[in-house]
């Protein structure tokens, strides 16, 4: 165990790395394209600070792991909401001025419903994964559309995430080094993490959910803690909800596409409505007066602490 627990280690901070180098790599060829620093901000959040958890998850699916792969896509989204995001609010209380982030919140919700509603017959097939791919593409379309009416102080803090050099050949030695480092950081959490489950005693869904999407998260909780104290608070919460939106439509969408899915049936009893619940909490916290204070935080990341508690007691008894 203690091998397989250094091997975990080491793979999180090579995604660590991977994840690092992919996003400077995206944001760079995008402003090289043409593409606005502030457009290129909105792409980096919906998607690319996700990059990480898609290998983790292709990997694990060609690897047989389904149940592993499903359970970090969903667990990633609780993790993100109760444990990153409060972790942040806690650093730097989280003043939002984003209006996107509004339509973000439902479409987190609606994707978790649609995904929800397509495991009920205790599968998803390739037609469903596209469904939920075009659905990404949609909401992409709709954040490129819309991002240009945010006010200048919202614009001014993607531009900062965007800032990189845009030279062509750096940019695409950043992407190959990162397709390499993500490769075997993948490799080792899929290989690790298993072991690491079997000697807690944790079924490979309750793995996924719990130590692949908290040990893949970790970088992300510290990063987004620094981004808070330096007043990036929409930053951050673009973030979680664009990382949510990507792990349920292009990640277990994708998957789908890529071969059927045999649903466990906790996914749609529990896993799945846990996610839904985290998601419907941020209505109150951030509807009210668009900000996310440390009491609230507080309230977040005990609720993510008893739902930790309840998993782990479930898988143990």
């Amino acid at each position: 165990m203690l091998g397989a627990t250094g091997y975990f280690a080491l793979g999180i901070f090579l995604l660590l790395l991977g994840g690092d180098s992919a996003v400077k790599g995206v944001s760079g060829l995008a402003q090289r394209l043409g593409l606005s620093p502030f457009a290129t901000g909105l792409l980096l959040v919906a998607f690319a600070t996700s990059l990480p958890e898609l290998a983790v998850n292709a990997y694990a699916l060609k690897q047989g792991q389904v149940e592993l792969a499903l359970g970090n896509a969903v667990g990633s989204n609780i993790v993100n909401i109760g444990l990153t995001l409060a972790v942040a609010a806690l650093a730097a209380p989280l003043a939002l001025r984003m209006r996107l982030l509004a339509a973000k919140l439902v479409f987190v919700l609606v994707a978790t419903g649609a995904v929800l509603f397509f495991s009920l017959d205790g599968r998803l097939v390739a037609w469903e994964g596209g469904v939920l791919c075009l659905g990404f593409l949609a909401a992409l379309w709709h954040y490129l559309r819309r991002g240009s009416t945010e006010d200048t102080q919202v614009q001014a803090q993607f531009v900062t995430f965007a800032e990189t050099r845009t030279g062509l050949l750096q940019n695409l030695a950043r992407l190959a080094i990162a397709a390499v480092v993500l490769y075997f950081g993948s490799k080792l959490i899929v290989q690790s993490a298993p072991v690491l489950g079997q000697a807690l005693g944790l079924a490979p869904l309750v793995t996924g959910l719990t130590l692949v999407a908290i040990g893949t998260a970790l970088p992300e909780v510290a990063i987004a803690a620094i981004a808070s104290r330096q007043g990036q608070g929409d930053v951050v919460a673009g973030q979680v909800l664009g990382a949510c939106l990507f792990n349920l439509l292009p990640i277990v969408g994708g998957m789908a596409l890529f071969q059927p899915l045999a649903i466990p049936a906790s996914f749609v009893t529990l896993e799945l409505p846990a996610a839904m619940a985290f998601t419907l909490a941020l209505y109150p916290i951030l509807g009210g007066d668009l900000s996310l204070s440390r009491r609230e935080a507080g309230i977040l990341m005990a609720l993510f602490f008893a739902w930790l508690a309840f998993v782990l007691l479930q898988a143990w008894t």
